[in-house]
């Protein structure tokens, strides 16, 4: 029974031993792990607005390419997805009665030239000199003994009827060759050129179709030049005011999540865009990323607008900062590994890190107290 005793006296102890060497693991755990520790850095930090957008192209970027002439579609060079260049053919309209209207208007062309040269005849051969009177007799009359021997002397002849006669002639001849020139105007609208380089975006008419120009031409292809694109974004009126023209912008797009692409601030849009009782104001952010190509239109981007850059500043984290009124201090660890509470001066903030201006030096231990 004594032996029973002492053995169970024994293991209470020790149990005793155990249990306060856990307690006090714990304790030190505790009190070790009380806080996390970051060094105070210098880097580069900036201040930033972040907003939503989408990828749109420029002004002039995007053209619908219509016909200002009603016809039959006689033949269509374009499908979606096309590279075109300026000035290439992308489609034309039949142009029979075109052309028919074209050597009509030549053969009326000639018959009035021809006219404009039976009316010249009728006067006198030696009638060749033509003012704004009619014509002049250009004859030479030698004059003895006077001072204007051997001058050429002109005399107006006004013949009110053949005057009349050979300028209603000529008038004829320019009017039908103004309807030549609108004939030949009307042939080119048949053919239908790519007014700017880009790619095909949409076919709205197809081959054989019958269109009909009015008011609003109708649409054959839509053209979009993708070296022409910009970024619309969407900035919250509390931050419209810190934007301005010229700042540098980055954003990426959902289908590269890890890719960058950079711009700047190029313009904002004077007036808001209110949905939903939220005020936004659209500013365009101009492309200079050399993969734009990447980009297609309606694309959505996450955009950061960059205010203030400031390099090699002291930064630590925020969660270091702690606030008592107006003043801010941090915890400093000591070489005996206690913490120092200290008074910091702070300036600009940027995400997670704050910029200390006074109070710490490079490489000081910071701590930050665990929830």
């Amino acid at each position: 029974m004594k032996k029973v005793i002492f053995v169970i006296l024994i293991f209470t102890a020790l149990s005793g031993v155990a249990f306060a060497g856990i307690f006090s693991f714990w304790g030190k755990t505790e009190k070790t792990l009380a806080y996390e520790t970051v060094p105070a850095k210098k880097k580069t930090i900036s201040t930033s607005i972040l907003a939503t957008g989408s990828v749109k192209p420029i002004i002039g970027a995007e053209v619908k390419v219509g016909a200002r002439i009603s016809g039959k579609v006689e033949h269509l060079y374009a499908n979606i997805g096309d590279k075109v260049e300026k000035d290439q053919v992308i489609a034309e309209i039949e142009k029979k009665d075109l052309e028919a209207q074209v050597a009509q208007a030549e053969a009326n062309l000639k018959a009035a030239d021809a006219g404009v040269g039976v009316s010249k005849a009728s006067f006198w051969p030696a009638l060749s000199a033509e003012t704004d009177y009619g014509f002049q007799d250009t004859r030479y009359f030698p004059q003895k003994g006077d001072n204007f021997g051997g001058l050429k002397v002109t005399m107006p002849l006004f013949n009110g009827q053949d005057l009349y006669t050979i300028k209603q002639s000529k008038a004829v001849k320019e009017a039908t060759k103004a309807a030549l020139e609108f004939s030949k105007v009307q042939m080119s609208y048949a053919t239908i050129k790519a007014p700017i380089s880009g790619v095909i975006a949409s076919v709205t008419t197809q081959e054989g179709e019958t269109v009909a120009a009015g008011l609003n031409a109708p649409t054959f292809v839509t053209i979009i030049d993708l070296s022409r694109l910009q970024v619309d974004a969407f900035v919250d009126e509390t931050d419209i005011g810190r934007v301005k023209v010229g700042q540098k912008a980055l954003f990426t797009v959902d289908t590269y999540p890890d890719k960058e692409f950079t711009g700047k601030v190029k313009a904002i849009y004077p007036k808001a865009i209110i949905q939903e009782n939220v005020v936004n104001f659209d500013v365009v952010i101009e492309i200079d990323d050399p993969n734009i190509e990447l980009l297609r239109p309606d694309m959505t981007t996450s955009v950061t607008i960059y205010q203030e850059e400031r390099m090699g500043v002291l930064v630590i984290p925020r969660a270091a900062v702690i606030k008592e009124g107006t003043n801010k201090f941090a915890l400093v660890k000591q070489d005996s590994g206690n913490f120092e509470k200290r008074a910091i001066k702070t300036g600009m903030t940027s995400g997670s890190d704050v910029e200390v201006a006074s109070g710490l030096n490079e490489g000081e231990i910071v701590g930050i107290k665990r929830e």
